[in-house]
């Protein structure tokens, strides 16, 4: 798997991601700006209930400036068996029933979802519970984590 053009494909996801949340929140201002939102009476939150959404969709954009400039400065390295688990891998789960998922260990963007070479990929953070059990780990490893009421195990089949 070519990694650096992986990484360039997760850069264009977030840069889609960022162009939505910045047109979002230009309308969002627009809105919170605009002459006839002003209120008439103390009753009248239109404009007071668009500046709230303007400011959430103001965060969202620096979410997305934040995550594109850490993914830009992410080394493309690639894993081997021998290698521990860490920022930057590729990892192939395969579980109970031999249902295979991707997941690239990135250092934002936890729970985004793509597509790559006909591959879904999510991108997971060490900070979430399946990341933490995953770092550190090598290939044939066995993890196991509790998923409300039920717990999964997997099996560490490829790193990348």
């Amino acid at each position: 798997m070519n990694k650096q053009s992986l990484l360039e494909h997760i850069l264009a996801a977030l840069e889609s991601a960022y162009t939505v949340a910045a047109d979002a929140a230009k309308q969002a201002h627009d809105t919170a700006t605009h002459e006839e939102n002003v209120a008439e009476n103390k009753y009248d939150t239109l404009g007071l209930e668009a500046s709230y959404l303007a400011q959430g969709q103001a965060q969202r954009v620096s979410e997305c400036e934040a995550d594109l400039a850490v993914f830009k400065n992410l080394d493309a390295k690639v894993f081997s068996e021998t290698m521990p688990i860490a920022l930057g891998a590729l990892v192939k789960l395969r579980d109970e029933e031999n249902v295979e998922q991707l997941l690239f260990l990135g250092p934002s963007a936890g729970g985004l979802k793509l597509t790559f070479y006909q591959d879904v990929i999510t991108l997971i953070t060490p900070s979430a519970p399946l990341g933490k059990l995953l770092v550190g780990r090598f290939v044939d490893d066995e993890i196991e984590i509790s998923l409300g009421n039920k717990k999964q195990c997997y099996e560490i089949s490829s790193v990348y």
